[in-house]
């Protein structure tokens, strides 16, 4: 085992977008809603939906190619791939070993990882731990999703928020810390807020999401700052070093109600890839920081609080330096 100290840091990040785009009017249309209505409720315009190609595997490992190329690196030199996913619905198959199986040099390690959309920010403590831990050097993180598998169309709850999506962030043994310590958990008492009870119904379909929007709203904003605050003090820094503030796309009042509990300064980006993503549970963090850095290059190397939340509750909050 080596002695010398080693820190893990991003190197670089891809994403995946489908390419079949559903707007507010046809989501409205199955709701008999107004395209006013859902954009102020959500504050999006438009979302992403998979078709039948466009696989959990298949995402993920186009987010992992353009993530290791944009390193000037090849697939061969991954020692360890993790996925996160929470529509992953092959139980007896590993999402990360399929994704890994679709990479030009598959690494031999792959593992999957369900937090619900807090996975993205679990699976990235996760390969913290690998690198730091000497276990691994270089580690890929692939969020994918298909969030319109498990919703109705007619559910004014889910079918407006919603999409699908796949996200990937490559991480390397550094001498210089580029992730902080993670404050996170979850509260199993608010599990019910977002389940789906009976994942398989007596004809054999897959039972759909269950979301309590406006209970999910207020947990969120009781509790999540503290999260935040905590992975910052963990960090070492305040809102003030921040270049960046990426959340979990989840809702756009969401989204500015966070920003406003955490008092973040003018100068920090506050991401809202939702806009024209939608929520994309565990995928919508790293695809947020793919828009945030074809976006705004110069953000590179500068610090973000990541705080990703969902279903059972859980959550996870880490700032890292954006590669």
């Amino acid at each position: 085992m080596s002695s010398t100290p080693t820190y893990a840091q991003l190197r670089s990040v891809g994403s995946y977008r489908p390419s079949h785009v559903l707007t507010n009017e046809t989501v409205a249309a199955h709701l008999d809603v107004n395209e006013t209505w859902l954009h102020r409720r959500t504050g999006i315009r438009t979302r992403r939906v998979a078709d039948d190609r466009e696989t959990l595997a298949y995402m993920g490992a186009q987010a992992a190619v353009t993530a290791t190329r944009r390193a000037g690196a090849s697939t061969d030199t991954v020692d360890c791939l993790i996925a996160a996913s929470m529509t992953h619905q092959d139980h007896g198959a590993s999402l990360a070993r399929s994704i890994a199986d679709l990479l030009p040099e598959p690494p031999r390690a792959a593992l999957d990882v369900n937090a619900a959309c807090a996975g993205f920010c679990v699976a990235l403590e996760l390969a913290r731990c690998l690198i730091q831990g000497h276990t691994f050097n270089t580690v890929l993180v692939v969020g994918s999703e298909r969030m319109r598998d498990i919703i109705t169309d007619d559910d004014r709850a889910t079918a407006p928020v919603f999409a699908d999506g796949a996200g990937a962030v490559l991480l390397h043994g550094a001498p210089e810390p580029g992730i902080g310590s993670p404050a996170w958990g979850s509260d199993p008492a608010r599990r019910h807020l977002i389940t789906r009870p009976d994942p398989r119904q007596a004809d054999g379909e897959l039972s759909p999401l269950q979301m309590q929007g406006p209970q999910v709203y207020r947990w969120v904003i009781d509790h999540l700052p503290d999260v935040a605050t905590t992975a910052l003090e963990r960090a070492g820094v305040d809102v003030h070093d921040l270049a960046a503030f990426i959340p979990h796309q989840s809702n756009d009042r969401i989204i500015t109600a966070l920003s406003v509990a955490l008092a973040l300064p003018p100068h920090v980006t506050v991401v809202r890839d939702i806009t024209h993503s939608g929520n994309t549970a565990a995928a919508s963090i790293p695809m947020a920081m793919d828009t945030l850095l074809q976006t705004r290059p110069d953000l590179a190397g500068k610090l973000a609080l990541l705080l990703g939340y969902g279903a059972g509750m859980t959550f996870a909050a880490q700032v890292v330096q954006l590669p």
